[in-house]
């Protein structure tokens, strides 16, 4: 698996689906697990692209063993060298 850094460009949720969010008929609750769904969806997409499969043969440890990689990136280069920035 060859985890490239993250584009300053990859958004996991853009102004208009923000926007569209917000104007959905939900409580703040529903609203938060409706953002955090749509992003993790971006994180499954890239995920895949990273291991060339669909996305739906995707394994729970390929997803374990990404994010395990990218924390590891993470601690020995640099957040910016990581995909996810936190």
């Amino acid at each position: 698996m060859d985890i490239s850094p993250n584009q300053s460009s990859t958004q996991f949720l853009t102004l208009d689906e923000s926007s569209q969010v917000d104007g959905a008929l939900l409580s703040s609750p529903e609203k938060f697990l409706t953002r955090l769904t749509i992003s993790s969806l971006r994180i499954l997409q890239h995920i895949a692209k990273e291991y060339d499969v669909p996305i739906e043969e995707l394994t729970t440890r390929q997803i374990i063993n990404w994010f395990e990689t990218d924390a590891k990136i993470r601690r020995e280069k640099g957040v910016e060298e990581a995909f996810l920035k936190w």
